[in-house]
Parts: C-alpha cells; structure tokens; sequence
C-alpha cells in the first residue's frame, strides 16, 4: 500500500515536472508574441476571453495565466473589465489539458513512444539556436508529462482487485444533492493542495478511467477544481494593489457563479456531455472524454451567461474592496512557493515599473521647478512630498532588480535574458536620474533656506532648461513604451547635444557675473551646481535610449 502511494506520487511529480517544462519551453518560443498581446489588450471584453484562452493553451496552466493576468492588473496594464474577461478565456483554456490527455493519454498507448520523444529531443539541447533548445525542451516535456501520466495509470489499481475501496467510495454516492457537494468540496481541496489544476484533473481522470468513480462524481470533482484553481490568483494578489485584488476576486465570482448553476442543473448538464459524446459514460475508457466534454460545456455555458454582465461584476468587487491610499509605485511580489514562475510573462510587468521610474524622474524635476519659481514661499509640505518620492524611487529601484534576477533566475528564452540585462542597466540609469531630480529639490530648498538671491534673467533660463530637460524625459517615457527606433535615436543625440551647448552657455555667463561682480557667489555656484544636475539627467535618458535601442 506504501508502495503504491510512493509509485503514485513519483507518477504525479513526473507529470507536473513534464508540464512545467513544456510550459516554461512554450513560453520562451513565444514569450515576447504573448507580451505583446497582452499590452495591447483593449476593453472589448471577447478579444479578452480569446486572449486568455489563447494564452493558458501555450502555458497549459489557467494558473499561471492569471497569476500573470493580476500581475498585469497590478502594474496598470489591464483594467479590472479587461481581466475579467481574460479570465473567463483562461478557464477555457484550461479545458484543452483535458482533451489532450484524454486523447493521447487514454485513446492512445504512449507508453512506446514517450521515450522515443524524448530520445529525438535530446540532441536540439545542444543546438546553438535558441529556438531549437527550446523546441527541445518543449518535446522532452511533452514526453515525460506522458510518461508521467503512463506511469500513474499503471500505479493506480485496478478497482476490480480493490473491491473495498469501491464499497468506501459508493457510500458517499448515490445521495443526490449531498453527492455533488461532497465530490465538489474534494475537488476543490484537491485543486488546492495540488496548486494545480492540470495535475487535479489527471488525477481525476486517471480514477474514472480505473472504474474508481463514476461519470457524475468526476463532474462534480472537476466543478470543485475550477473553484480551487482560484485560490492561486488570490494569492497572488495579496501583497497587490486593490485592482489586483479585485480581479482576483472577480475570479473567484466568475467560477461560483457557474459552479451555483451547474449545481441546480446537474442533472441536465451531465446528460447534455453524455448526449453529445459518443460512447457510453458507465464504460470507464469513454470517461475522460465525457469530462472533458462536460468542463468545456460548463466553461462556455458560464461565459455566455455571464460575459453580458462583466462591467455589473467590476462594480461589484469594486465595492466589495476598497481603494488604498493610493500608491502608484506598489509592486506584486512573488516570493510564495505555492505561486507559478512565469518570468517569460512576467517581464511585462517589469517594463512598466522602468516606466514608473521614469515618471518618477519628471515628478521630481517638475517640482524643482515648482520651488525654484516661487523663492519666497515656504513650500515645506511639498518638499516633504517631492523627498517620499526619492524614497519610493530607491525602493522601486531596489524591488524592480530583485524582480528581474527572480525573472532571469527561471528559464526564459536567450533574447528575454538579453531583455532582462538591458532592463538592469536601465533601472541603474533611473535610479541615478531619480537622485538627480531630488538633488535638484535639495538645491531649491537651500536657495529658500540660505535666501541665495539670483538676477531675475536666470529665473527664466532655468525655466527654460528645465523644460527642455522634460521635454527628453517624456520623449524617453515614449520610447520606452513603445521601443527605441533609429530616428529616436537621433532626436535624442540632438536634444542631449541641446542641453549640453544650453549648460554651457549659461554657465560661462554665471561664470562672467562672478569675475565681474564678485557678489552672490554662493548663489552662483548654487546656480551652476542646478545646471550641471540638470544636464546629468539628459545624459541618463541618452544612455536609457542606447541601452534598449542596444537590445531592440
């Protein structure tokens, strides 16, 4: 008995390990198409339920996918009524892994060829293009998620030579209402304590197609996974801003909304799978496919009824969790173990916190303007405010390349290591252009503090550079979200070159005030000190430009 649960688990870990390697494999082969997609989701709710189903069948995991989805809530690249519908894509998506391990894993005896599989992979580990290890790798998953599922099928018993485990699960059958119940509250701890619900539904479809279960309790164990499956999300979403929670919370609604329905027509709902599927249910080798039939029918009923009602949901998770004070610079963490790796996916989101920074940055400048035009206004509180922004900017620094070493420390594609390298370099670069901006602050509350006074013309050349000098931040912040082109490239060398002559000239004339007058040369120096910090961060956003225009 030892034994065979040893033999079961081993089964189990082999499989999980197949799938993750496939999934991380199909994720590096098309990880920057799936970002891109993502990002330019729009508010039409059924690109978003086909985006998310589109998604969750590359990754095979509809845990993954919405981990991702509010990773992506968190970062502000989707809308609360935009996830809800890539959610609803995603528990579509999920359904394929059923089809494709009812079909390959008990249609067809894979037993001869999974290792052959894997045997023909083994050499494009060794191949120089990237496409071909992972292509690589993506066949040597495949093969051990079937080996995996070969394995478990052979260390299950057979339940005719397990009569007494039949007699224990037939007493909790047959109960009508209480039956469902009992078989949804298994499925839905299965899905927990697994984290999984790809390695849940094999396991349930392993048991029904060993005569352990009937048709009506595997239904009812897989209404259950679809509501586990949502604790990932939710956890997720817990050290997140509120959207994130919401659209985790919208997750959880969308799977108890169907699953409340499927209950009360339970019934009906089984006879339709067992009506459209050929072959009999009471016949353990047709099982898989009648359940798979059954939570595809169940996913796709539950998006018609409730696609209509998406906004009616956002509002209600909006009122259900309320906003925080509200902190733009929040970062999802992703330290749980019980949380999927998807750093392929997951650079997305570290793309907008580089973005983040950089607004940062022009906060920061923009209100070193503010001080410096008003000299004789006690401007404390905003300098308190302009200083939590320094503070943030560190922070953000410091959590965005922990981040992407967590990213880089997964298995992502060569190009997405080149992506997370030149992130690196441009966060570094962020972070001196945020110290910038608030050295600058400082300089303007020691002109207020020390009563440094300046000839009225400068008043206005700051103002003019520092106009300038956002005028090459936005221009960065564009570049980012949008890649670096050539012609980018040479507006940026002529707005740098600007900035440089400008710093220039003005301060050879501070200079010549100085020799002329030799009055106020604190003032100058403090004048001139604004000039050169200001100048720096043009520097930083040129080197930004290169270093992904280096990549792209």
């Amino acid at each position: 008995m030892i034994g065979s649960f040893f033999e079961i688990l081993g089964s189990l870990g082999m499989f999980l390990f197949g799938m993750k390697v496939m999934s991380e494999a199909l994720q590096k082969l098309s990880g920057d198409r799936l970002r891109s997609l993502m990002r330019t989701m729009t508010s039409n709710r059924f690109a978003g339920v086909a985006t998310g189903f589109l998604v969750t069948c590359l990754v095979q995991s509809s845990s993954a996918s919405t981990v991702m989805m509010v990773s992506f809530v968190n970062a502000g690249l989707l809308k609360v009524v935009e996830a809800i519908g890539v959610i609803m894509g995603a528990n579509l998506g999920t359904t394929t892994t059923f089809w494709i391990v009812s079909f390959l894993g008990f249609k067809f005896s894979l037993s001869k060829i999974a290792l052959p599989i894997i045997g023909v992979a083994m050499p494009f580990l060794f191949a120089r293009k990237s496409n071909l290890r992972d292509t690589g790798e993506f066949l040597i998953g495949f093969g051990l998620l079937f080996l995996g599922l070969v394995f478990l099928k052979e260390a299950v018993p057979d339940i005719k030579n397990n009569p007494e485990a039949l007699a224990f699960i037939q007493s909790y059958t047959d109960r009508g209402l209480i039956s469902v119940l009992f078989f949804f509250a298994f499925g839905t701890i299965l899905t927990v304590i697994v984290q999984s619900s790809s390695v849940a539904g094999a396991i349930t479809i392993t048991m029904a197609a060993k005569g352990w279960i009937d048709f009506p309790t595997a239904a009812a164990i897989i209404l259950g996974e679809n509501v586990g499956t949502t604790i990932t999300a939710n956890l997720a979403a817990l050290s997140a801003n509120a959207n994130a929670k919401r659209a985790a919370l919208a997750h959880f609604f969308f799977n108890i909304i169907g699953v409340i329905w499927a209950i009360l027509l339970f019934v009906p709902l089984t006879r339709l799978a067992d009506y459209i599927v050929p072959g009999n249910a009471l016949e353990p080798s047709n099982i898989p496919f009648h359940m798979a039939a059954f939570h595809t029918g169940f996913n796709l009923l539950n998006i018609a009824l409730v696609i209509g009602f998406v906004p009616h949901l956002a509002r209600l998770v909006e009122r259900l969790i309320k906003d925080r004070p509200k902190n733009r610079n929040e970062h999802m963490k992703f330290d749980s173990s019980v949380i999927p790796k998807t750093g392929e996916l997951n650079l997305a989101e570290a793309e907008e916190d580089v973005l983040k920074m950089n607004g940062l940055t022009r906060d920061l400048v923009a209100g070193f303007v503010e001080l410096f035009g008003n000299p004789g206004e006690d401007l404390g509180d905003r300098v308190k405010q302009l200083k939590q922004l320094e503070k943030d900017s560190d922070r953000m620094a410091i959590e965005t390349t922990d981040y992407l070493l967590r990213c880089s420390a997964g298995r992502v594609s060569d190009a997405s290591m080149a992506k997370i390298s030149a992130l690196l370099r441009v966060t570094a670069e962020l972070e001196d252009m945020c110290d910038r901006g608030y050295r600058l602050v400082l300089l303007a509350e020691r002109r207020y503090r020390k009563k440094r006074a300046l000839p009225h013309e400068t008043q206005e050349q700051v103002r003019q550079f520092s106009e300038i000098v956002l005028r090459f931040v936005d221009f960065t912040s564009d570049c980012i979200r949008r890649g670096v082109q050539t012609a980018d490239m040479e507006t940026a060398h002529q707005l740098e070159n600007f900035i440089n002559k400008f710093r220039k000239n003005l301060r050879k004339e501070s200079i010549q005030r100085m020799r002329s007058t030799g009055d106020q040369v604190k003032a100058e120096m403090l004048y001139i000190d604004i000039l050169n910090n200001m100048e720096a961060i043009g520097n930083h956003s040129l080197n930004v430009l290169q270093v992904l225009r280096h990549h792209d």
